[in-house]
């Protein structure tokens, strides 16, 4: 990372370091509703209204940011706020034409998350994958949107098309919105649902709050771990030019000559400079430190004649350890009897810096909004491996080190205004999102065992890469950069009767990806035993030019690749309200996009660059909504749309990405294609007292050639790539309650309490469709695209990725209704899902989540007339434990399963 990032980087995260604070989840009043029928025709702001009859919450903690009530902000966001011709209370859920659920900063704070993609996994229907990617109705990261504020963000992260919501902390964040049903006004890759973050925009009055917090778990904490040293800004998530490309690889890489066509002493050259000891030697920790994690978050607001100008603030610092103790297993045949059987003890130390400023300004009906985020999200990585290769009988033992950098830095401007009745939104941004890992080091030794041989009886590793003495070092770069605007119209056209929206958008990704990989690589007359010392001295300068260790780059046919995605769309939508009770949503858009991935020659006598994907694709994507209040507090709704998934940047680069969260190797397939999804949806709700809710719904969708990973095994690697399946439907049913419960009648203590029930459960079935003719497209590399029968990759029934059977949540709580008191119970259950395809006729990776039980207290109280927020979190009370495996018949292999442990956090958080 260069000193310019970093020091971009530091000036973000320079109020986090001077205060003492915590990471902690925003506080905030009562949601908010009024049934005031004429309000509502009158198209009235009923955002601070107050729920009739209902005290609000008052909590000494509250954020003055967003104590008005639920903020969402989308392009063409009039269909969720404002409702022509409805009757009824002010309830987004309720009164919104579209599926919606939002989570206001107050449900937020009740499961006591600390991240976004924990708190809105308790959707219905939603599902965190533990990686940050959210599932929704049991459909992969790939047929989610995720927006902030309404616009498109690109992900640091290569193996996921959307930002990883566990990098965005709840304190930044003053609703989350859901919308599984599709309207035009979203952009047209919308498989299962939309997830859209808005941020905080005007306080009601300046605040300061501050916090700091320590957590840690019972298999981690105060036990052993595995780290190394790095550099001594480490701890901070940033790092010193230790991890720079050394000169005389900077060199290399700045020429046009393959490494293979360099003179050895030139090959060495660079292999002594890519010694590094402190980042390759990994030391044993035994008393693990806890983790820890602060803080600040200020605002204020000014009057300005008649407009009034808002700031937000906020800047936090995390640092965490988990050490997992991993069974990963492979097969040897279709029977799964084992090949390799080894234990990997991994230490992830990850560092979270976020920043965030946004200026608000409300001009009479006008809004203005100039959001800044900056996001660093690192991983410091050490493993240590040993098991045995059953084929034969060797013991290995394999060690890794590992930096990985994510960041994003992100710039919003939007205008929402409003000039009596003709609504227009104006929206533009800028984003950018870099990856980095430097100097990811991998090494094997081998025990023969062998009694014949003269170091049998120890671990060597002869530096001979022929026969697979594994001594490795990668750097991989990644940046992606984000152009977007759009424009929003709408106006009723028929008072009343008919509102009319049409917008635009136009997007256009570009992305950067390398990956250069280097093996020491020596003859046959390496000495075994010198192959005993460890791997710094193994590296030695003196040990490089006695025996001739020369430098060979495995990643020189395809090393760097560029990729872009330019959307042009434009979309035309219809509230329509024929009478009171009924609302209908319509509308279609058009999208025209031309996505291309092609390596970059970087080498004068480079090959194979065969490996382009050209996708030029427009649709018409119609979607339709029926709201029809059959009685008051019941309605019914009914959809139904045509959406398309493209494939992943990730998934048709032709380049291998080591996943540091699974230790699994991906490859892309140039030969993808576009994905097209039919949806339907049937749905009931049932609304009673205050903020309580029923509903069940139906829903249907059928997938032309959806996108599904697969997987092959080697030695203890297990490498996944992708390609398209024929076709895939999938339907299921979900029934959700909330129910809020007064228990002033039961005096005394319970005067001011009340009970808050939110239970959710989703049902889901999915198959693909393989019929003996079809076929799928494989990239292979000096061949191109060669059709394959699709059999040889899927199996005709089998469900889809990621779709678990069954998805439950459950939330049981009691909480005082006049101060800052909660005490919540939080349950949640997925079933069994499949991760990747087996190849080969291997049976597919399946994993099971089970059954999860946290539990959170949060206490106010007030110390020298300072409110305070104290609050404990109790996670995985039940001690549920990570399973991902392959099964048949009576054999089952664990190919990344571990123990998680309990986890217990506390913190503490005030406000000025």
């Amino acid at each position: 990372m260069s000193i310019g990032k970093q020091l971009a980087g530091w000036l973000l995260i320079t109020t986090a370091l001077t205060t003492p604070g915590a990471v902690f989840a925003q506080d905030q009043g009562q949601p908010e509703e009024e049934a005031v029928a004429d309000e509502i025709a009158t198209g009235e702001d009923l955002t601070t209204q107050e729920p009739a009859g209902e005290p609000p919450l008052e909590d000494p903690a509250a954020d003055p940011a967003t104590d008005e009530g639920p903020d969402v902000s989308i392009p063409g966001g009039g269909n969720i706020i404002t409702v022509t011709g409805r009757r009824g209370p002010r309830d987004i859920t309720r009164s919104s034409t579209q599926v919606v659920s939002v989570l206001s900063t107050e449900d937020i704070a009740r499961t006591g998350d600390g991240d976004i993609a924990s708190a809105i996994s308790r959707v219905t229907g939603l599902s965190d994958n533990g990686d940050g990617r959210v599932f929704v109705r049991g459909l992969g990261d790939r047929y989610s949107l995720a927006l902030l504020n309404g616009l498109p963000l690109p992900s640091p992260n290569p193996l996921s098309r959307v930002v990883p919501l566990d990098i965005f902390p709840t304190d930044i964040v003053a609703s989350s919105l859901v919308q599984k049903t599709y309207s035009a006004n979203f952009p047209g890759e919308f498989g299962g649902g939309v997830i859209n973050l808005t941020t905080t925009a005007v306080p009601d009055e300046g605040f300061l709050k501050i916090g700091f917090g320590v957590s840690g778990d019972t298999i981690t904490t105060f036990g052993d771990s595995v780290q190394y040293y790095g550099s001594s800004y480490d701890k901070f998530g940033f790092t010193t030019e230790r991890r720079d490309a050394p000169p005389a690889l900077q060199a290399y890489f700045n020429g046009n000559t393959q490494l293979s066509d360099l003179p050895l002493a030139d090959q060495q050259a660079i292999a002594t400079q890519l010694n590094v000891p402190n980042l390759l030697l990994v030391q044993e920790v035994s008393q693990t430190q806890p983790n820890f994690s602060g803080g600040i978050t200020l605002g204020d607001a000014y009057d300005i004649g008649t407009a009034r100008l808002g700031i937000i603030a906020t800047a936090n610092l995390s640092n965490s350890f988990t050490t997992r103790n991993v069974i990963s297993q492979t097969p040897d045949d279709l029977d799964l009897n084992l090949r390799t059987d080894f234990r990997d003890f991994v230490t992830n130390n990850r560092i979270t810096a976020n920043a965030l400023i946004g200026l608000g300004l409300e001009i009479d009906e006008h809004r203005f909004r100039w959001t800044n985020v900056y996001i660093r999200d690192t991983l410091k990585q050490a493993v240590i491996s040993r098991g045995q290769n059953l084929q034969d009988g060797d013991d290995e033992l394999q060690q890794s080190t590992g930096w990985f950098e994510r960041q994003l830095i992100d710039s919003q401007l939007i205008a929402e205004l409003e000039f009596g009745d003709l609504e227009i939104d104006l929206r533009g941004g800028y984003a950018q999102t870099d990856r980095e890992s430097p100097f990811e080091y991998e090494f094997e030794y081998v025990r023969t065992n062998n009694a014949g041989d003269e170091t049998g009886d120890i671990f060597v590793n002869p530096l001979n890469r022929i026969r697979g003495d594994l001594a490795q070092v990668s750097f991989s770069d990644l940046t992606e950069k984000l152009w977007y605007g759009g424009a929003d119209v709408s106006y009723p056209v028929i008072p009343d009767l008919v509102t009319l929206t049409v917008g635009g958008a136009y997007s256009d990704t570009s992305r950067i990806s390398s990956f250069r990989q280097f093996l020491w690589d020596s003859d046959s007359d390496f000495p075994s035993g010198v192959g005993a010392l460890r791997p710094d001295l193994l590296l030695g300068d003196a040990i490089i030019e006695f025996y001739d260790v020369g430098l060979f780059e495995t990643s020189q046919v395809f090393p760097v690749f560029a990729a872009d995605l330019e959307i042009k769309a434009g979309y035309v939508k219809a509230d329509i309200a024929p009478f009171d009770g009924l609302t209908i949503d319509i509308g279609v858009r058009y999208e025209d996009a031309v996505q291309t991935v092609s390596p970059v020659q970087i080498f004068s006598n480079q090959q194979n660059l065969d490996a382009v994907t050209s996708l030029a694709n427009d649709y018409f994507l119609p979607g339709a909504t029926i709201t029809w209040e059959v009685a008051d507090g019941f309605q019914l709704r009914a959809s139904g749309s045509k959406t398309i998934a493209r494939p992943q940047f990730r998934e048709l680069i032709f380049q291998p990405y080591t996943d540091p969260e699974s230790n699994r190797t991906f490859v892309g397939n140039p030969a993808l294609q576009d994905s097209t999804l039919t949806n339907a949806e049937l749905r009931g709700e049932y609304y009673f007292g205050s903020g309580s809710r029923f509903a069940v719904a139906g829903f249907w969708k059928k997938i032309d050639n959806p996108i599904e990973p697969f997987s092959g095994f080697t030695d203890n690697d297990q490498t996944t790539q992708f390609a398209n399946a024929p076709e895939a439907t999938l339907w299921g049913g979900e029934v959700e309650l909330q129910w809020n419960y007064d228990l002033i009648d039961l005096g005394g203590w319970f005067e001011s309490k009340r009970a808050v029930v939110v239970a959710n459960y989703t049902y889901t079935q999915s198959e693909l469709k393989v019929g003996d003719d079809d076929e799928t497209l494989i990239f292979t590399p000096g061949v191109g695209s060669v059709p394959r029968p699709a059999s040889s990759f899927f199996f005709d029934g089998f469900p889809l990725t990621g779709q678990s059977d069954h998805i439950a949540n459950l939330q049981i709580g009691i909480e005082d209704l006049d101060k800052l008191q909660q005490a919540t119970f939080i349950m949640s259950y997925a079933s069994e899902r499949v991760t990747s395809r087996g190849a080969g006729g291997l049976p597919d990776i399946l994993e099971n989540p089970g059954f999860r039980l946290d539990f959170v207290v949060r206490e106010g109280i007030t110390i020298a007339d300072v409110p305070l927020e104290l609050k404990l979190e109790m996670r995985n009370l039940t001690g549920r434990d990570n399973f991902e495996y392959l099964a048949t018949g009576t054999n089952r292999i664990e190919v990344n399963s571990f123990d998680v442990g309990r986890s217990f956090s506390f913190s503490v958080s005030a406000e000025f």
